[in-house]
C-alpha cells in the first residue's frame, strides 16, 4: 500500500498540473473568442478542427498514447471552448436591422434564438399569445418577424400576422414541418420569406456543429445576412426543398418518435423494475434506454403534433407494424435462415454506412459506460 500510495500521489500531482494546463488553454480560448467577436468569424471552423486533431494524433502515436484517447480529450475540450466562446457574443452582420419580433419568443426554441440574436447585437421583442391586443405596436417598423409556435398553430398564426406585415419585412419560421408554413407565408406576404428548421432541441449549450435546415421562399438576397449570422454562431446550414424536407421528417421524426414512444409504453406495462434493468444493462442497452427515457422528459404535445402532422406519417407507421409482424414470423416459424437472409439484405442496404455507424456508436457506448456509477 505504501508503494501504491506513492504512485497515486504522483498521479495526483500530474492531475493538478493538467488542471493548470486546461485553465491556461481555456484562457487562450477566451482571447480567441474576443478576436472572433471582433472580426465576425464563426466559432466553428471544420478544417481547423480536423487538422488539429490529426496533428495531435500523429504526435500522440509517436509518444505511445492511444490516438482515440487524445481525440476524446481534444473533442471534449473543444466542446467546452465553443460553449465558452458564446459568452463574448457575436459580430452583428447587418447593422441596418433595428427590430426583430419573435412570435412565440417565450417558448424554449424562440427564447434560444432570441438569446443568440440579442448577444449578436440585435434588438428583439417577443409577441406571445397574450400580446395580440398590442400586435400593431409590437410589429410596427419591425425588420424581421420570426414565427416559433407549436406545429398545429403555425399556419393560423402566420395568417393572423397578415394585416401587420409590410413588404420590407423578412418573414421566417422555425417549425419542424416546412411545406404548409412556407406556402402560407408566400401567400400572405409579398416580401422576403424564409423557412428554417433547427435540427436540435432548445437545451443545446452551443450552436457549434448544429444543423439548421433552410427552405428558400422568396428574395433570398434579402436574408443572406441572416444565414451568415447563423453560420457565425457555428451552425451548419443545409438547404433543401420544403417537400423533400417534410418527406424526410416522416422518417427522421414521426417514425422515430412513434417507435420510441411505443417502446416506452410497452416497457412500462411489463413486470420489470427499471432500477434492475439499469443495473444489469450492457452499455448499448443503457444508451437505448436513455434515448427512450429522454423522450418522456419532454413535451407530449410536441411529439403528438409531429406524429399526427400528415397522413403520410401514419402510412409509414403502418408499414413499421407490418415489418414487426414480418420479423416475428421468422421466429414463430423457427425460420433461422429466413432471418439471416433478411438480415443480410438490410446489411447490404446500409452498405459502407454500417462501418461508419459502428465507429460512431462505439464512441457513444464508451461515453455511456464512463458515466455509469455502480
Amino acid at each position: 500500500m505504501e508503494a501504491l500510495n506513492a504512485l497515486r500521489a504522483e498521479i495526483d500531482t500530474l492531475d493538478h498540473e493538467l488542471l493548470n494546463i486546461i485553465a491556461k488553454r481555456l484562457e487562450l480560448v477566451k482571447k480567441v473568442g474576443e478576436v472572433k467577436h471582433q472580426y465576425g468569424l464563426p466559432i466553428y471552423v471544420p478544417d481547423r478542427e480536423l487538422t488539429m486533431i490529426k496533428d495531435r494524433q500523429k504526435e500522440a502515436k509517436k509518444k505511445g498514447i492511444p490516438t482515440d484517447l487524445i481525440e476524446d480529450i481534444l473533442r471534449r475540450l473543444m466542446r467546452e471552448s465553443y460553449t465558452r466562446e458564446n459568452q463574448f457574443g457575436f459580430k452583428r452582420v447587418n447593422p441596418d436591422i433595428e427590430k426583430i419580433v419573435i412570435v412565440g419568443g417565450k417558448g424554449k426554441l424562440g427564447s434560444l434564438f432570441s438569446h443568440y440574436l440579442t448577444i449578436s447585437g440585435y434588438h428583439t421583442i417577443t409577441l406571445d399569445k397574450n400580446d395580440w391586443q398590442n400586435a400593431s405596436q409590437i410589429l410596427e417598423n419591425a425588420n424581421v418577424v420570426i414565427v416559433s409556435v407549436p406545429i398545429n398553430q403555425t399556419v393560423n398564426i402566420i395568417e393572423k400576422l397578415e394585416p401587420y406585415l409590410t413588404k420590407e419585412m423578412l418573414l421566417a419560421d422555425l417549425t419542424s414541418v416546412k411545406q404548409k408554413p412556407l406556402e402560407k407565408m408566400l401567400a400572405i406576404h409579398k416580401g422576403a420569406v424564409l423557412g428554417l428548421h433547427p435540427m436540435f432541441g432548445p437545451d443545446i449549450m452551443s450552436m457549434a456543429k448544429q444543423v439548421i435546415v433552410r427552405c428558400d421562399g422568396r428574395f433570398s438576397e434579402k436574408y443572406q445576412w441572416f444565414i451568415e449570422q447563423i453560420q457565425i454562431w457555428g451552425a451548419t446550414i443545409y438547404p433543401v426543398d420544403a417537400e423533400e424536407h417534410d418527406k424526410s421528417m416522416t422518417y427522421i421524426q414521426a417514425l422515430r418518435h412513434f417507435a420510441t414512444f411505443t417502446n416506452g409504453l410497452h416497457l412500462s406495462k411489463q413486470p420489470v423494475n427499471l432500477a434492475n434493468l439499469l443495473a444489469l444493462s450492457s452499455p448499448i442497452y443503457r444508451l437505448e434506454l436513455a434515448m427512450i427515457g429522454r423522450l418522456f422528459a419532454q413535451d407530449a404535445e410536441l411529439y403528438a403534433d409531429i406524429i399526427m402532422d400528415k397522413p403520410e406519417n401514419l402510412a409509414v407507421i403502418e408499414s413499421l407494424k407490418e415489418s414487426y409482424e414480418e420479423s416475428l414470423r421468422f421466429f414463430k416459424n423457427n425460420d433461422k435462415q429466413g432471418f439471416i437472409n433478411s438480415f443480410n439484405q438490410v446489411k447490404s442496404w446500409f452498405g459502407e454506412y454500417s462501418e461508419q455507424f459502428l465507429k460512431e456508436s462505439r464512441q457513444l457506448l464508451q461515453q455511456a459506460n464512463d458515466n455509469r456509477h455502480l
